[in-house]
């Protein structure tokens, strides 16, 4: 059963304070040994480019002399060329963020995971806290799949009110989505869709004819072209449109928004590993959340607020599948997908 978040424990996570950070002698003593490691790579498909190259810029404002070499690349397209260096026997990555929680499930009982507890991953707000009890992946990015739709289109009373009614014949040729082969939030929302409605929900989907990009970032450029009226998109990315004077709005549905938690965490067979480190403690870090809120994502440190413009968790339904249904369910939801919708 699809378990929704408790909604009491993220309202209460933002009022609540945090234990102690860590002596400022353990973070002095790893960043001296983190600058001779000189630099850190980091896969990453939690963000837009823009997005990954801002917090690659934090990290090396807050620790001079080294460098974030940033790679950012949807979920699946990371994965695999991970997959590749590991089967080529080298180590360019360090630090691994994707949005698929399958991908560390399987890195773990692979045994290519470095088990290290972050410092700062006492600090984040309690719905995140605890995210994998042997401590090998943590939450480092959190966001929203919601209804994004174009504001100078659609009048109050068409807009969809829930999932379900973009399946509704008039929505054909207007709706936007990504792939779940490429992109790990859409891949878990696929599972989640399938999981409520079962897979008949595609099937009434495929006739509608939607426009399908890689990442979900895509269904926001379609709506931002107007090539499609309304799109299954994040809140972050649609809100940040918004934001940039685009005439395009976000819908939470009523049969729940979909909470995306994605992780982080340090490949065992780094070369770089006091940067690694450093960098996963920025990661969970007050200036990551303060990249993470600008570019509309959710905040993992209480001490940040979110911006004006998206509701607080108090005010609408969430839904998330567990991590067991999502690792599952990504890989057969790719082949129906495929043959389904082709691509």
């Amino acid at each position: 059963m699809i378990e929704r978040r408790s909604l009491l424990g993220l309202a209460v996570a933002a009022m609540v304070g945090v234990a102690a950070g860590p002596a400022a002698a353990d973070l002095a003593k790893l960043y001296e040994a983190a600058k001779k490691d000189g630099e850190v790579t980091w896969y990453v498909a939690h963000y837009t480019t823009q997005q990954a190259e801002e917090t690659g810029r934090a990290f090396e404002k807050k620790y001079p002399g080294i460098k974030a070499n940033v790679v950012r690349t949807t979920a699946q397209v990371a994965y695999q060329r991970l997959n590749q260096d590991i089967a080529a026997g080298v180590a360019k990555c360090d630090v691994f963020s994707s949005t698929d929680i399958g991908h560390y499930v399987e890195l773990k009982k692979k045994g290519l995971l470095m088990a290290h507890k972050p410092e700062n991953a006492a600090k984040v707000a309690e719905p995140f806290q605890n995210f994998d009890p042997d401590g090998l992946y943590y939450p480092t990015a959190a966001g929203l799949i919601v209804i994004g739709y174009r504001t100078d289109k659609l009048k109050p009373e068409e807009l969809p009110k829930n999932w379900t009614d973009l399946l509704d014949p008039k929505w054909r040729n207007k709706v936007a989505t990504g792939h779940p082969g490429f992109s790990g939030y859409v891949g878990t929302w696929v599972v989640t869709m399938e999981k409520l409605y079962g897979w008949s929900f595609f099937e009434k989907l495929e006739k509608n004819r939607p426009q399908i990009g890689r990442s979900i970032n895509d269904t926001v450029t379609m709506l931002n072209a107007g090539e499609r009226l309304v799109a299954f998109g994040p809140t972050a990315t649609t809100l940040e449109s918004a934001d940039r004077g685009n005439p395009v709005g976000v819908i939470y549905p009523t049969d729940g928004s979909l909470l995306m938690i994605s992780p982080s965490a340090i490949m065992k067979n780094t070369t770089k590993p006091n940067a690694a480190k450093l960098f996963m403690e920025f990661l969970l870090d007050v200036e990551h959340a303060e990249v993470a809120v600008k570019n509309r994502q959710e905040s993992l440190r209480p001490e940040v607020k979110p911006l004006p413009g998206a509701k607080p968790f108090t005010e609408f339904k969430v839904i998330r599948p567990s991590d067991a249904e999502v690792s599952a369910g990504i890989p057969k939801a790719i082949e129906k997908w495929r043959d389904l919708f082709g691509g």
